[in-house]
């Protein structure tokens, strides 16, 4: 029986040890991922940042909060995407300057613990009163600033969305704020105008305090041993308490609305400080995307995704990484300590601004989205790692809602996770060396990392033989490139890692620049040029003797020496290309700027055309019309003397049929021959030449002018009027038809 119980127990413990075991194993793994998590962001430094930004938080509350978010790197892609549009709404709001997120009056600290108090039905202080008052103050004067905002345009609840939201949903009890603003002072005392029950009790307590004083300088004085007794009532003394009392009753009531107010305060505070930050040192809004490595991804496709950017982006090439004129935070923010520092001190300001650090260096980082993996290679102290750190910071920059330190807009991938693996991993707790360190933290992020992971790597293969180091290196990052992250950045010395380019299209080159002249590094990374050794020239020149140099170059090997050749000579064309490059952006942008001119003035040619023919055209309708005018006006004229000389002819034919009448009477008395008996000629002569002489004579025409006794020569006739101009000798006369003869 005990055997069977043992071999009972012995197989029913096995399922047991089996999930204990699967348990054991999940929780190290969940420990393991949690420590490379830490590990990576402290080689990155990400807590002095996190420190940096927290310090722009005005509350004590918003900046432990903001510590916490920050630290807190387990978000999604849309998580990301809400504390942009947190940070670029209070960017919008210090824009406009009129709603201001400013809490630093606010003990954020006292008003949570008032808050608890009221809770727990304990006494609330003075202070914390004091402090509650200040924070639904604050609240209400904030709601109020933003609804004069709001009405001054409607666009802005859009623009500060989802602030906006935020802030509307204050459930603000004013009752309350007058109340705590009648009843306590600003120390925290109850006001002597609470009440008049309030002022009487603390008049009488002036009274006793001053017998009180008078009793004891009289016992002084007293010889004898007389006893005074003074009497104290104790009635109106816990007036404060009843009011007091009062005060936490309706915080009671109001508890919850209050401590939601205090809770978004501190989210407005802690978003205040994120935009803050990005403002104070010249920040730009990055642009984050989910790659998809089925599909290209390129800026332009990325920009219809992305309405919030800050400006355009290149669209010649597909880029998963745009990252322009990059700064690391910390050294950007060191080297402003220093100015302002070195600016502070007046009596050794020039000496300080000497001695104080250069301008940081940006950096460039363009990365195709065929490029899996990027071999940095260049001489030590010439800036590598810290380009790591700049690319790891901006990526968990972008991924906390911070802006990130660069000068033109950037676009980042979002990562899951960012791996590190910087500086010297020596473990003497677990006797490990330099070596066995790096590998230990490079298997661990082989493991913890996803195809959307970053992974950073310092001087990869290094601490070991040169040969198997590279040969290491090699394999680890043909690795990545097969099955790995998304994207992966190492530095190394070693040469052989320089030609994976040159066999699988996922890796890419750069090295960092390095005078030779002056034997310094410029920090500026080159794309596309593997670096090459400076150790054996900066030897040279440092003053080494020429025997230790020559044999040192017959060491290294003439076919290495052909390579560095081959590698200046890539440099010298790479400088050249960016120099032509450069110039032909020049040009470019002074041949847009003489087409665009070229198009304005076409426009400005085709407008005045256009008018000067609508102008031509106007003048030609005005004219004809004038001249419709002229014509009809002439042909009425024309009409109306056509008219008068018919009547005019009328009457001179009746006075030539009065004539002739007369002229048969004479005929008759006188025995005169008759007209009739005249020839028929005679009659005619007669007719024509009386008619010739009565007629309107024409332009040219010589008459006699009684008057004057003289034959004058007609310049102008104007029928409707019975009018004419001649000209007399050097005069010119106006006359009328009837003053006239024709000849």
């Amino acid at each position: 029986m005990l055997s069977i119980s043992n071999y009972n127990t012995i197989i029913l413990s096995f399922p047991i040890n089996n999930k204990l075991n699967h348990r054991r194993q999940t929780q190290s793994l969940v420990v393991a991922a949690a420590s490379i998590h830490h590990d990576s962001l402290r080689v990155l430094e990400w807590d002095k940042l996190s420190d940096l930004v927290s310090s722009f938080a005005t509350t004590s509350l918003g900046r432990h909060a903001l510590k916490d978010q920050l630290w807190s790197q387990n978000r999604t892609y849309e998580e990301s995407l809400k504390l942009l549009e947190e940070t670029n709404a209070a960017v919008e709001m210090h824009k406009h300057g009129s709603c201001r997120l400013h809490f630093g009056h606010i003990d954020a600290m006292l008003a949570q613990t008032g808050i608890q108090n009221a809770r727990r039905t304990i006494p609330v202080t003075g202070h914390e009163a004091r402090a509650v008052f200040a924070l639904l103050q604050s609240a209400d004067t904030l709601q109020g600033d933003l609804k004069a905002t709001i009405k001054q345009g409607k666009d802005w609840y859009s623009r500060f969305m989802p602030l906006t939201e935020v802030i509307m949903e204050f459930v603000i009890n004013r009752s309350l704020i007058k109340v705590i603003e009648q009843v306590i002072d600003d120390d925290g005392s109850i006001k002597d105008s609470a009440s008049p029950e309030l002022r009487k009790a603390r008049q009488q307590v002036q009274v006793l305090e001053r017998k009180v004083e008078q009793l004891m300088e009289s016992l002084i004085r007293s010889e004898g041993s007389e006893t005074s007794i003074l009497v104290v009532h104790k009635s109106g003394f816990y007036t404060e308490n009843k009011f007091q009392g009062s005060v936490v009753v309706q915080i009671q009531l109001d508890v919850d609305d209050i401590e939601n107010i205090l809770n978004s305060l501190v989210q407005l505070d802690v978003i205040n400080a994120r935009a803050t930050y990005g403002i104070s040192f010249g920040g730009s809004n990055p642009q984050i995307f989910l790659p998809d490595r089925n599909s290209s991804c390129s800026a332009e496709s990325f920009l219809t995704r992305n309405e919030n950017s800050n400006g355009p982006l290149p669209n010649n090439r597909e880029w998963i990484l745009y990252l322009p004129k990059a700064y690391h935070p910390l050294l950007l923010n060191s080297h402003r300590a220093n100015s302002k520092k070195a600016k502070e001190d007046v009596a050794t300001s020039v000496a300080a601004l000497d001695k104080a650090q250069p301008q940081p260096v940006p950096v460039d980082f363009l990365v195709s989205s065929k490029t899996r993996v990027i071999v940095i290679t260049g001489p030590n102290t010439g800036g590598k790692t810290i380009c790591l750190k700049t690319v790891g910071l901006a990526a968990m920059m972008a991924k906390s809602g911070l802006y990130v330190l660069a000068s033109e807009s950037v676009q980042i991938p979002w990562f899951d996770s960012v791996f590190a693996d910087i500086g010297d991993e020596q473990s003497l707790s677990q006797s490990l060396s330099t070596f066995s360190g790096h590998l230990k933290q490079i298997s661990n992020i082989k493991l913890q990392s996803t195809m959307q992971s970053l992974v950073l790597l310092d001087e990869v293969g290094a601490g070991t033989n040169p040969l198997e180091g590279a040969a290491l290196g090699m394999s680890l990052l043909e690795s990545f490139a097969q099955d790995g992250c998304l994207l992966t950045i190492a530095t190394t010395h070693h040469g052989e890692l320089k030609t994976l380019k040159y066999s699988n299209e996922a890796f890419e080159n750069a090295c960092m620049e390095f005078d030779e002249v002056n034997l310094k590094p410029t920090y500026k990374v080159l794309w596309g040029i593997p670096g090459r050794s400076n150790a054996i020239n900066i030897a040279e020149r440092l003053g080494l003797p020429s025997v230790v140099i020559d044999t040192a170059r017959k060491l290294y090997g003439s076919s290495s020496a052909e390579i560095d050749e081959v590698i200046t000579d890539m440099e010298k064309l790479k400088q050249d290309y960016h120099e032509r490059l450069t110039e032909a952006d020049y040009y470019l942008m002074q041949s847009r700027g003489l087409h665009s001119s070229l198009l304005n003035t076409r426009r400005k040619i085709a407008e005045h055309s256009t008018s000067l023919k609508f102008k031509k055209m106007r003048d030609v309708s005005e004219a004809a019309a004038m001249a419709r005018s002229t014509v009809h006006k002439k042909v009425r004229e024309l009409d109306a003397s056509a008219k008068k000389t018919s009547q005019y002819n009328k009457a001179i034919k009746s006075s030539h049929v009065s004539t002739t009448n007369n002229l048969h009477t004479a005929a008759a008395d006188n025995k005169k021959p008759t007209i009739t008996d005249r020839r028929p000629a005679d009659v005619k002569k007669i007719g024509k030449s009386s008619k010739d002489r009565s007629g309107v004579p024409k332009v040219g025409d010589t008459v006699h002018v009684s008057s004057l006794g003289k034959k004058v020569t007609v310049l102008e006739v104007d029928s409707s009027k019975g009018e004419i101009l001649v000209q007399a000798g050097i005069m010119k006369l106006k006359l009328k038809v009837t003053d006239i003869q024709r000849l």
